[in-house]
């Protein structure tokens, strides 16, 4: 293969891994180093810590390549979609699944030095990854299951860093599912049209009229637990401040959303990566500050 032809090859991969669209590894980041810091009492395990970051990293990756393998019939007659390499017949399907097969075993590798909780969870969290995108054809509500997939880091970060996983653990699960199932619900809005014309199921579609104040519904559900888990952990002030930015956020984010303008959606569904990282700032700094 020569050096023109192998650089097509890595730019098609690139693409399927949404190397140059971060935003979906940060959103399954934040959550998961909420959880090694409460884990760890501010205190985690550096090594752990880089291996979940480079984990989800190979994860998001592997995950983008299957949805697009399963939604490679439907990618070319959505707007957002129609470049993508499967829409454009730049990338087969054997190609593809060893791309995601690849990626999927580099993670296994990379958690082979943590225990046997954590490889045991790998498991489901895998299986849910892979099943994702199917979802779509008969699930009313995939982001749901979305929120699933995109909150498994939260009881691996426990049981690396604890070798267990307490019920705190699930309950940020829960909040962070409810954050997921807001904010993908967004992004849905900005599909809605072509998603009704080509006939798969989402919350937006479900929701119908009520799309915009479930997505609300679920950002306050998640704020309220957040300040539950807050106060069972004696988190200090600056946690407290963290979910205050985000609700100031959120509100904003209703004012992109309210109209249902496509653009705005996505926008909304983008400033969800501030949230994240003033959620990690607060609980960081609660444990950091005397």
């Amino acid at each position: 293969m020569n050096a023109a032809r192998l650089n097509e090859r890595l730019t098609v991969y690139m693409q399927l891994m949404r190397m140059d669209k971060p935003i979906g590894t940060f959103l399954l980041l934040w959550p998961t180093l909420w959880a090694l810091l409460i884990a760890g009492q501010g205190r985690p395990d550096p090594l752990i810590v880089l291996i979940f970051i480079i984990g989800t990293f190979l994860m998001r990756s592997a995950g983008c390549v299957i949805n697009d393998y399963a939604d490679r019939d439907f990618d070319g007659h959505v707007e957002r979609t129609r470049q993508r390499p499967f829409a454009r017949g730049a990338v087969g399907k054997k190609e593809a699944l060893l791309l995601a097969a690849g990626l999927a075993l580099l993670s296994l590798l990379l958690i082979l030095p943590l225990n046997s909780l954590t490889l045991l969870l790998s498991v489901p969290a895998l299986f849910i990854a892979a099943s994702y995108p199917f979802t779509k054809r008969f699930f009313p509500v995939p982001q749901a299951y979305l929120g699933l997939a995109f909150s498994f880091g939260i009881p691996m970060a426990f049981a690396a860093q604890t070798g267990a996983v307490p019920m705190l653990a699930w309950l940020l699960l829960l909040a962070n599912a409810c954050w997921t199932l807001a904010y993908d619900t967004a992004y849905a809005i900005s599909d809605k049209p072509d998603d009704l014309k080509i006939g798969i199921k989402t919350s937006a579609i479900t929701f119908g009229d009520y799309d915009v104040p479930a997505i609300m519904l679920f950002h306050a559900v998640f704020l309220a637990l957040m300040a539950g888990i807050g106060r069972h952990l004696a988190l200090s002030w600056p946690f407290y401040l963290s979910l205050l930015i985000s609700a100031v956020l959120m509100a904003r984010q209703y004012l992109d959303i309210r109209e249902r303008d496509r653009a705005a959606c996505f926008k909304a569904f983008l400033d969800n990566n501030r949230v994240g990282a003033a959620i990690l700032a607060g609980v960081a700094l609660s444990y950091w500050l005397p």
